[in-house]
């Protein structure tokens, strides 16, 4: 495992710089382009009568089990090292939308989405539960902001909609994640929870992980304010994750959601009262890097990934019709919710547009389908997830920043930075 880990390290460092070198797209993005380009050279490669290369690569592909990796170990990270950098106050002067969005967002967006491609798979001929339907709704519902963030800052995207979508994905991870949960769970016991019992399993994942979060989260950083050691600080922090991550799927808690709230408190109180200058560019190095690394890996494992998942060229066209119901869901779960917040007249002219838009799938609905049961339900969703991914990642985040630009009428925005 630990020449696996190496080499993907070494193959993961080479497409960041050639894509630094020679493609310039934003780098998560950039790598994962190029990761993508490398198994479609294998594989035709193998249908030229060279399959040995291909196999063997699948081979060690196939030794990383992907949901683990990201669900148990990189999640906790990059959601830790984004809300390290979120101000407490944004978060509250929106609250209303990112709760919304993170929410009733997610339930709505996975009902909507649920049924539409029930319909679809129906008119395609194929025979799908609609309850695997629904499942499929909950695990590409939430959003990733990695790759879109620096396009949105680079556009001169308005602090309210990053605010709003940075927050609502650091939230919606835990709540789909939750939701997903009750469906599979649904699957194998096979009966269907009363409403009591589902909202007590979200409140005990959602809840409990808010309450974890907040428990560990002040305990490093009272651990932080006792001493002035740049070096103990950031392995303090460095504990919270690793430790915090473990223990939560021990109590059956939200992870994710833990970790959001642990790295506020820390991005929050933990910089401005328990560490100096020298200590809080220190932390906010380490972390910026652990975040860029992991990011990089994780783009560049979702690019090799077409090597081993299953696909046809029928797969290609549902997906197609299915992203364009994934968009319509998600426009229609963000339209109420932007007018039913307190600063929607506060909002840029065209934020629904945006944040419809700027909703991006990445790793976490990719991992997730993994973690279906086999059975040819989990072939058909994997494989419509992960090109749903690619003509999220390559299709949304490439030209996000002309959105944002048509709607701001390409005026800078001023901006007013926490850190």
């Amino acid at each position: 495992m630990l020449e696996l880990a190496a080499a993907f390290i070494c193959f993961t460092s080479l497409l960041t710089y050639l894509n630094y070198r020679f493609v310039g797209l934003p780098p998560t993005i950039g790598v994962m382009v190029i990761a993508l380009i490398f198994s479609v050279g294998l594989q035709s490669l193998s249908w030229l009568g060279f399959p040995g290369l291909e196999h063997r690569i699948g081979e060690l592909l196939g030794q990383i089990d992907f949901n683990d990796l990201l669900m148990n170990w990189m999640l906790g990270f990059l959601l830790f090292a984004g809300a390290l950098h979120v101000n407490l106050k944004d978060l509250r002067d929106y609250k209303w939308a990112i709760g919304g969005l993170a929410t009733l967002g997610v339930i709505i967006s996975t009902v909507l989405i649920g049924y539409l491609s029930h319909l679809i798979f129906g008119w395609l001929g194929w025979h799908v539960d609609l309850l695997y339907c629904l499942i499929f709704g909950a695990l590409i519902s939430p959003t990733d902001p990695i790759a879109v963030l620096g396009i949105l800052r680079s556009a001169g995207a308005p602090k309210s909609l990053e605010t709003t979508i940075v927050g609502e994905a650091l939230f919606n991870d835990g709540v789909a994640v939750v939701v997903y949960s009750v469906l599979l769970g649904v699957i194998q016991l096979g009966e269907t929870p009363t409403v009591n019992a589902a909202l007590w399993l979200f409140l005990e994942e959602a809840g409990g992980g808010i309450l974890f979060g907040l428990l560990i989260g002040f305990i490093c950083y009272w651990l932080m304010l006792s001493i002035e050691q740049h070096q103990i600080e950031v392995m303090l922090s460095l504990a919270l994750v690793i430790g915090g991550s473990t223990l939560a799927s021990h109590l059956h808690v939200s992870g994710p959601i833990a970790m959001v709230v642990a790295g506020l408190i820390i991005g929050n109180l933990g910089r401005t009262k328990a560490m100096n200058d020298f200590t809080r560019r220190y932390l906010d190095g380490f972390w910026e890097l652990i975040d860029e690394i992991l990011n990089a890996l994780l783009f560049a494992l979702i690019g090799m990934e077409l090597l081993v998942l299953p696909f046809s060229w029928a797969h290609l066209g549902a997906a197609l019709l299915v992203t364009l119901a994934i968009l319509f869901a998600r426009w229609i779960s963000v339209a109420p919710v932007v007018l039913l917040s307190p600063h929607w007249r506060n909002m840029t002219r065209g934020t629904a547009r945006i944040l419809t838009w700027g909703a991006l799938r990445g790793g976490v609905s990719v991992a997730l389908a993994l973690s279906l049961p086999a059975g040819p339900e989990r072939d058909l969703i994997l494989a419509l997830t992960y090109i749903v991914v690619l003509v999220s990642i390559l299709g949304q985040g490439l030209t996000i920043g002309r959105v944002v630009k048509s709607v701001t009428g390409g005026a800078p925005v001023v901006r007013d930075e926490h850190h």
